[in-house]
């Protein structure tokens, strides 16, 4: 199977044929060198339309890769119901997990966040950076996994200032993680529609603190739990991300 490489630049601009090269962007141009493809090998390049190219090698340099552009195709890989992950940000790298097995399960975004009882603080230039480094790892999840629209990272933010942001009142459902709720996730998603956009909001270690699970219902959250046991932080969201998308399978 040919590589499969993320390019930002529009694809459909290049045209196709022969007179469709281009130079790959630095970190595709990496990948081809690792790989020791050579003129004439394919590679499947995706922009995050949702369309994917046919390619191949027409030039190795140094440091510059060219392609030239084959052929289109339209791909559907994603999930019919679109699911966002608001998550507070655990300690350590375990966000990178969350990540990477988000994209791969269909997310179409993440939303940092930051809570009364976060471990991780993130601000400016650190908060971008992170951002940053995630955004590569939802691009190399989906060079993986076959997406053709990588998921999105939203800048970090405070739980509250992202709860007063979100709509009163806006089709779709919002789900909030906790394990006094009374309702299961299983009735959640037998009451709603596959058409439905879902915004899971999910804690940190220590849990979200009573008013900050009262704020979330304020703007429509409604709280479920997972079972009887307590999941961790980079656990739950993905829990839920997967009963989703077995649920379509």
């Amino acid at each position: 199977m040919p590589a499969r490489l993320f390019v930002e630049e529009p694809l459909e601009a290049a045209g196709l044929g022969p007179e469709s090269e281009l130079s790959l962007p630095p970190g595709a141009a990496r990948h081809v060198q690792v790989l020791r493809l050579q003129p004439g090998d394919e590679v499947t390049l995706f922009d995050g339309s949702g369309d994917e190219w046919t390619a191949a090698v027409t030039a190795m340099g140094r440091s510059e890769v060219r392609v030239a552009l084959r052929a289109r195709r339209s791909v559907d890989r994603e999930l019919r119901r679109a699911v966002t992950l608001a998550v507070v940000m655990p300690a350590n790298d375990r966000m990178d997990g969350i990540v990477e097995k988000a994209c791969e399960l269909g997310a179409v975004a993440i939303q940092p966040l930051m809570s009364e009882r976060s471990v991780l603080r993130l601000t400016g230039d650190r908060a971008e950076k992170k951002r940053a480094h995630w955004q590569g790892v939802a691009i190399a999840a989906a060079e993986q996994c076959g997406r053709a629209r990588p998921l999105q990272v939203a800048p970090v933010k405070t739980l509250a200032a992202w709860l007063a942001e979100v709509p009163a009142e806006a089709a779709g459902q919002r789900w909030l993680l906790s394990p006094v709720a009374a309702q299961s996730l299983s009735t959640l998603v037998s009451v709603s529609s596959e058409a439905d956009p879902v915004t899971v909001l999910s804690g940190p270690e220590g849990g979200l603190s009573e008013a900050e699970e009262q704020s979330a219902r304020a703007r429509g959250f409604a709280a479920v739990k997972l079972g009887p046991r307590i999941l961790r932080a980079d656990t739950a969201p993905l829990a839920v991300l997967g009963w989703v998308a077995l649920s379509e399978a």
